[in-house]
């Protein structure tokens, strides 16, 4: 159980460096791809704000989720748990006040997913050391 927790836990950390990557080299297409569009694609805010903001979130998640898997470090995990989680709360929220959108599960899977393999990597893997 603890290979499946943390080979899973690598590949969905190396997804968000991918996508991360691409909030740093494409802002503006990685943000079409999650329905935000800059008023002005000149905009040094704007794309500022894409490339710090998705780059960081994906990259620190990213980094907690492998070095958390790796180490069996419960506050790593935990931290990359709370990260996810919130958006994944936060969009379920958003679904029910602004509605749902062609694709919506997606996301929400992977976030759920992700979520529920950190907590329990958390409980379990530091059990194993």
């Amino acid at each position: 159980m603890a290979v499946i927790l943390r080979v899973s836990l690598f590949l969905l950390g190396v997804l968000f460096i991918f996508i991360g990557f691409g909030f740093l080299t494409d802002p503006v297409g990685s943000g079409a791809g999650f329905g935000l569009a800059l008023a002005d694609e000149t905009s040094a805010q704007g794309l500022s704000s894409l490339r710090g903001d998705f780059t960081s979130f994906f990259w620190v998640t990213a980094g907690c989720l492998i070095i958390g898997a790796w180490k069996a470090n419960a506050t790593l995990l935990h931290t990359a748990a709370a990260l996810i989680g919130t958006v994944c709360a936060v969009r379920a929220m958003s679904v029910f006040v602004d509605g749902t959108y062609e694709g919506w599960m997606m996301p929400m899977g992977v976030e759920l997913l992700a979520t529920l393999l950190a907590l329990t990597a958390a409980r379990v893997l530091p059990e194993l050391q």
